[in-house]
């Protein structure tokens, strides 16, 4: 696709369509109310994105790409507890990174049906495996289900969205943490 980089029109049409998407969500976010939030006609938002599930695909991917590092530098670590560690470092870091974008978007049907077919998902079921071994009991099963729904939400709880981006780390990890050791 194209090049993205600060004020190009690509970049401007991306933000415009977060800060949309956060006021109607993404169903209720015409492409014409795109164009109209940048002043642009909607053949200009066209010639970037021919349609929105593209668009909301440009939003999310780089949370979404994220995910194979943090995969390959926890698959690089020497034993169970070390990759864990390392999933969960990366983990936390892309909730703190992205958590505007995860307050926006984490349950919206559009966001969750294209990320069901996403080639990161195969990064994060590694991420996963990482977490509860090839077998997970019953017990690392739910842990790790609380652990993945408890990340998403904190990006997203405004009752931590005034806590500067370290302290939410260093609070976000220590609580990771928690829940995975049981």
């Amino acid at each position: 696709m194209h090049e993205t980089r600060p004020g190009t029109a690509r970049e401007r049409l991306l933000a415009a369509a977060l800060d949309l998407f956060a006021e109607h969500g993404v169903s209720g976010t015409s492409l014409q109310m795109i164009a109209d939030r940048l002043g642009v006609t909607k053949a200009a938002v066209y010639h970037q994105f021919p349609t929105k599930d593209e668009i909301v695909l440009a939003v999310i991917d780089p949370a979404l790409q994220r995910l194979g590092p943090i995969a390959e530098r926890a698959e690089a670590q020497r034993g169970h507890t070390a990759r864990q560690d390392a999933v969960l470092a990366g983990v936390v870091d892309l909730v703190v990174e992205f958590r505007r974008l995860s307050s926006t978007l984490s349950f919206d049907p559009v966001v969750v049906r294209l990320v069901r077919t996403h080639h990161a998902l195969r990064s994060l079921q590694r991420i996963r495996r990482m977490l509860g071994g090839t077998a997970p009991d019953p017990g690392s099963r739910v842990r790790i289900a609380a652990l993945s729904g408890g990340l998403m939400m904190a990006g997203a709880d405004p009752a931590v969205a005034g806590l500067d981006d370290e302290d939410f780390r260093d609070h976000l990890l220590a609580a990771a943490r928690r829940i995975l050791r049981g």
